[in-house]
């Protein structure tokens, strides 16, 4: 008799109706984008690759409400309001809840102002054009994907990117950390892929969840990029002749060792080497719907394990859920002690992060506690978790611990951003995330707790 043991069914597959959109939203040269304190331009002068936007739909059947999963090439938000005129009206075109859209960022440095405050610095008045854009290509994505949707199976695959290295380095000089290459730290190298295939084995579209932050190109380069993103989206759709959408994951603490530079090249090298190993872990896949069973043993010169694909069953389960998690907030200056220095600051450097502070004290309210949404979809035995910061790598490494075999795709700069989700160790130090984030110590394993929780009550 053949034994019983298995492979893990399905490497946690979905089902159902899935759909895919692809839309330009390449805004034109010359719309304000300084995102870096130490820049000496304000304007994007052209154009390194295109930025785009992929909506993915998911259903387990005609009639079920979708989910809706848009990668987005964009840096991040800086205010609920110019979020919020985007997703907002989106969802009310399309008749969707909050929990089932999210709208992931890839975190690109180099992307235009999303800040409609910003329309009176140069090229600033192309900024408000260019959110109508984006709100009108989420809305007809997301309207296309659901017309072009067919009958598929989502099947995840975890691999290794040796990309991201920590970028928490104690400076030399000073009794501070300084942002950049650490090579003292291993980082987390977890990469996780997923295949959309339709019922012929057509793959049509790709997912690639991963943590980096897309910061290679810096101060001196002066167009428009995805960064990283653009050249690992060429390698793998050259391949799989269809979309590949990237999720950037829980970067606190990762970026590349090479950054901070000019050469759009090296950014394309980066992309390269993410694209690859994406590949790799694709290839790894099995058929959709397949699973490797135990099948015999021979007995030959040592007794040689057989094993052979089988057809498995594929859950069809779709699920999401909005939560809501309240976290402490640092003692920090009141929003009008934040003005009143913002205007008064004449350096361009410390200009620059009086205005960020400035937008970090928006987002999260005058009172000592905030409120953080958190995403929580399952399909079929995999798990989606968004929420709109950036959390360090011990949010998804946790997630994954407690939740293994189960594939965890862990997203940050979701539906908004405020700032930074540092470990409680990282406090008491001169270190950017804990300078920059309005959050408390503590806060990011309450975030985590929280998440193992939800995910718990939904079944997990």
């Amino acid at each position: 008799m053949p034994h019983s043991t298995t492979q893990p069914n399905s490497d946690g597959a979905f089902q159902g109706l899935i759909g895919v959109w692809r839309e330009d939203i390449t805004p034109p040269a010359g719309i304000y984008a300084r995102s870096w304190g130490a820049a000496k331009h304000d304007v994007a002068e052209g154009v390194h690759r295109p930025l785009t936007l992929t909506a993915l739909t998911f259903q387990s059947s005609a009639s079920a409400p979708p989910l809706v999963l848009i990668a987005a090439d964009l840096g991040w938000w800086k205010t609920r309001e110019d979020e919020w005129s985007v997703r907002g009206p989106a969802l009310k075109e399309l008749g969707l809840d909050e929990s089932q859209l999210m709208i992931c960022l890839s975190h690109t440095h180099a992307g235009p102002s999303l800040v409609s405050e910003d329309a009176g610095k140069p090229g600033g008045e192309l900024i408000g054009p260019y959110l109508q854009r984006l709100r009108d290509a989420v809305i007809n994505a997301v309207r296309r994907a659901l017309e072009s949707r067919v009958p598929a199976t989502l099947t995840w695959r975890y691999g290794r990117c040796d990309l991201a290295t920590d970028r928490d380095l104690p400076d030399p000089a000073r009794n501070r950390f300084i942002v950049g290459y650490n090579p003292a730290v291993a980082a987390d190298d977890t990469l996780l892929v997923a295949r959309a295939a339709d019922e012929g084995g057509r793959i049509i579209a790709s997912i690639v969840n991963y943590a980096c932050h897309p910061t290679t190109l810096a101060w001196d380069n002066k167009l428009l990029s995805p960064d990283y993103v653009g050249a690992m989206r060429e390698v793998i759709e050259a391949e799989t002749k269809a979309p590949c959408a990237f999720l950037q994951g829980a970067s606190g603490e990762l970026a590349p060792a090479q950054q901070y530079v000019g050469d759009t090249r090296v950014a394309d090298k980066h992309g390269r080497r993410l694209g690859f190993a994406a590949l790799a872990a694709l290839e790894g896949m099995l058929p959709p719907r397949t699973r490797l069973v135990h099948s015999e043993t021979v007995e030959s010169g040592a007794p040689l394990a057989v094993w052979l694909p089988e057809q498995a069953t594929v859950s069809a389960r779709a699920t999401s859920h909005l939560e809501s998690v309240t976290s402490a907030l640092k003692p920090m200056p009141s929003l009008s002690e934040i003005e009143r220095e913002w205007r008064q600051c004449d350096d361009r450097v410390m200009k620059e992060r009086w205005w960020r502070k400035l937008a970090v004290r928006r987002s999260v309210g005058d009172g000592d506690t905030t409120s953080t949404p958190l995403w929580v979809w399952t399909l079929g035995e995999a798990v989606l978790i968004g929420q709109p910061n950036e959390p360090y790598s011990l949010f998804q490494r946790e997630l994954r611990r407690h939740l293994a075999p189960r594939p965890v795709a862990v997203m940050g700069v979701v539906n908004g951003h405020s700032g930074y989700f540092p470990p409680r160790e990282r406090y008491g130090s001169d270190v950017y995330s804990v300078w920059q984030t309005p959050f408390a110590e503590g806060s990011l394993e309450g975030l985590i707790d929280h998440a193992i929780r939800a995910t718990i009550r939904d079944g997990g």
